[in-house]
């Protein structure tokens, strides 16, 4: 009998394949992709994440952050806010005493850096699914597809926002769809990237810039359903001239290379555990993308979940025990929620045409440049260093 079996091979799911077996658990990992096999000059993927501090040091102690390719990092020193023509809010390192305040990083480059360092104890079923779950009084049992049954004393969800494990024991969310969706194109540009991020607020939704190394970038536009629908079918010409008419002048000159879009959905488990089965990542909890957070969130989970397994078998206890699994719930839960409903105020401030509010956000983004203190504590949090 395996000690966990986690069901999910994405980045958090990897990330707890890699830090558990190495504390000497017995561990399953379950993942329904095959994982891409790609060259090393492989076109960037439009699947990018904002990695912060606390996740970088994750991803480090793991051994990831040496397996990926320094050629397809992008560390960003600046990130930037600002409405129209008004004076940009900056956030900087160097006001942190930080060399950086993050990584742009394509979510598959860290998946197979984690995947590259799974001890080879790890006992891998990829591509494979699984068809049920049953769970009995001490310990859980999945049935995959092809009919292998796999026995162990904990189930880790990791498997994603349509969570299947999450739906096996019957845990209920909580959630809506925003009006808007998000289209994300992949550039090149005619000139190296700055290693700085921003955001452009608008009366139609945010506009955002990621820069990727040598003369890559991401842009990432939010508007209404109906917009975006129609921006993804335009030729690649066609929406290079919708985007130097809708974005900053400082993109500058650049070709098109891919694009595609998604609708913006939150939601929140009702519960994060039941029984012997506990979730993490997207299948606990998704969130509005505005700021990057949604993968930092995740990591955050895997962490903290580590660090009390690992405790709970260094002494020999049970891996599932309801009040060791209440803790985790309970701080994740307050920290997860706290974001997002961040998330979901900022976003709705911002994204408000009416005058007074318009007016209340150019002011609190005049306030807080001036606010030192308060200023620095933002940062810090979004750089996951509190």
């Amino acid at each position: 009998m395996q000690d966990v079996v986690i069901v999910g091979g994405g980045m958090v799911g990897a990330s707890l394949a890699v830090a558990l077996s190495r504390a000497g658990m017995q561990v399953s990992l379950v993942e329904r992709q095959a994982l891409p096999q790609r060259p090393a000059n492989a076109p960037f993927d439009l699947r990018v994440s904002a990695i912060n501090r606390r996740s970088e040091q994750w991803l480090d102690s793991l051994g990831a952050m040496a397996s990926i390719q320094q050629s397809r990092i992008q560390p960003y020193h600046i990130l930037r806010c600002f409405e129209g023509k008004q004076a940009p809010l900056d956030f900087t390192a160097a006001e942190l005493n930080e060399t950086h305040l993050g990584f742009m990083m394509e979510n598959l480059e860290i998946q197979q850096a984690l995947w590259q360092n799974l001890p080879d104890s790890v006992k891998r079923y990829c591509p494979a699914d699984v068809e049920s779950l049953s769970q009995y009084a001490d310990h859980v049992e999945l049935t995959l597809q092809d009919g292998q049954r796999l026995p162990t004393r904990l189930v880790i969800a990791a498997d994603g926002a349509l969570s299947k494990i999450r739906q096996f024991v019957g845990i209920g969310q909580t959630g809506w769809q925003y009006e808007q969706a998000c289209m994300l194109i992949n550039i090149q540009t005619a000139y190296d990237s700055l290693p700085m991020t921003w955001q452009q607020f608008t009366e139609h939704g945010p506009r955002a810039y990621l820069p990727m190394p040598g003369k890559q970038a991401s842009l990432v536009w939010y508007d209404q359903h109906a917009r975006v629908a129609q921006l993804s079918k335009l030729t690649p010409a066609q929406l290079k001239a919708e985007i130097l008419q809708h974005f900053p002048a400082d993109v500058g000159d650049f070709t098109v290379q891919q694009a595609a879009y998604f609708p913006l959905t939150r939601s929140h488990a009702n519960r994060y555990f039941s029984g012997r089965v506990v979730l993490v990542g997207d299948a606990a909890h998704t969130i509005n993308p505005l700021a990057g957070q949604g993968v930092n969130l995740g990591f955050a989970d895997a962490l903290e979940l580590s660090i009390l397994l690992i405790s709970q078998f260094q002494q020999q206890l049970d891996l599932a025990e309801p009040a060791m699994l209440a803790r985790y719930e309970r701080k994740r839960r307050l920290a997860n929620s706290t974001m997002m409903n961040a998330m979901d105020a900022f976003y709705q401030v911002f994204n408000s045409p009416l005058a007074p509010v318009r007016t209340l956000r150019t002011f609190g983004l005049q306030l807080a440049s001036k606010a030192g203190p308060l200023k620095a504590l933002v940062g810090k949090y979004a750089a996951g260093l509190v």
